[in-house]
């Protein structure tokens, strides 16, 4: 029995899934980011629990196919942007098409109609982020940035980050006062 969960976007997340998986003694087969699989189905009583477990640390069970499917696009682009270490040579569309198993323009329609912002603009900001935390570890030039999350050139990469937080990345670098942006709220 497969759990859509909503918030999971990071490692922590999924041993924070897990440990309470463990409390409630409902056993698993895997928990991956936005998703539980659980062994056996479950009581409608013990599915509350659970939903009510993780809501009390800011995640939610997502029922609705649509949401679902939204769902794992953000947990792709979070994965591509900010886990996976091998970039790949195809197109964000082409990317989130293998990876999700739907058609591009039914995914980018869908995207922008239940979330607001186009899967182009919602890919920007998560780069955005990883570039502010980049940044902030302070351990790699804004050429190694630039290379690292696939961007043609520096200035682009600046361009881009000046855009979207209005800040030039020296001088965010400089201040560093600007909060970076959980990951679930992007």
């Amino acid at each position: 029995m497969k759990i859509a969960v909503k918030n999971m976007v990071c490692q922590r997340c999924v041993l924070a899934v897990t440990q309470i998986l463990d409390q409630m003694d409902l056993p698993y087969q895997q928990v991956t980011m936005g998703e539980v699989t659980l062994a056996d189905s479950v009581s409608e009583e013990k599915r509350q629990q659970f939903s009510e477990a993780l809501e009390a640390i800011g995640f939610e069970i997502i029922d609705d196919k649509r949401k679902q499917l939204i769902e794992k696009v953000k947990t792709t682009i979070i994965n591509f942007i900010h886990h996976d270490q091998e970039k790949t040579k195809l197109t964000v569309s082409e990317f989130l098409s293998d990876k999700v198993q739907y058609d591009y323009n039914y995914l980018s329609s869908l995207f922008s109609e239940m979330e607001g912002i186009t899967i182009e603009k919602y890919l920007i900001n998560q780069k955005i982020e990883k570039v502010k935390e980049l940044i902030v570890y302070d351990e790699l030039s804004l050429k190694q940035i630039a290379d690292l999350l696939g961007y043609s050139s520096v200035a682009y990469l600046s361009n881009q980050f000046k855009k979207v937080t209005g800040l030039t990345p020296s001088h965010f670098k400089n201040i560093r006062s600007e909060k970076r942006i959980p990951l679930d709220k992007v």
